[in-house]
């Protein structure tokens, strides 16, 4: 599938709805003070780089990576819309997390995803490219309703993760 993937400056209608829909769902899924999706102001900050996928005219998904720390990086805001769910959208998004990840020289990409049922095919997608089950990191703490995951990244000095 043809597809364009772009740094989003976030202030397009259509950017803000599929945000909306993506906070609904996580507040439908999940207890409150286990919804860490991030509402629109707040991916607005220097350390989020938010990308957002397009298909023929259309928004198809969204994705950020948020800087933890000069060699930590963590993926926040990963979304594909029901329609394109299992069109290689997620793939395409994972894979320009970890090219900017890479050419950030992070040595660690880590996220947190949902335990339950509906977050299934997200922790494939993860466990695909290489994410392991972790404990929790940055600001987060144990919570039945969270899977925290992570991966190395090469050094892109010498090769070694």
């Amino acid at each position: 599938m043809d597809m364009q993937i772009a740094i989003d400056p976030l202030t397009g209608p259509e950017i803000a709805a599929l945000l909306r829909e993506h906070l609904d769902e996580m507040h439908r899924i999940s207890p409150p003070e286990s919804v860490h999706a991030l509402e629109l102001s707040r991916l607005r900050v220097p350390d989020i780089t938010f990308w957002s996928a397009w298909h023929d005219g259309t928004l198809v998904g969204c994705a950020a990576l948020r800087e933890l720390g000069g060699w930590h990086g963590e993926i926040k805001s990963m979304r594909t819309i029901a329609a394109y769910r299992g069109r290689g959208v997620a793939t395409a998004l994972m894979r320009r997390i970890l090219d900017e990840a890479r050419q950030r020289g992070y040595r660690r990409l880590s996220l947190e995803t949902g335990t339950q049922p509906e977050f299934a095919p997200a922790r494939v997608l993860y466990q695909r490219f290489g994410f392991a089950p972790c404990g929790p990191f940055a600001h987060y703490v144990e919570d039945p309703c969270s899977a925290f995951m992570t991966r190395a990244l090469p050094d892109q000095h010498n090769g070694n993760p």
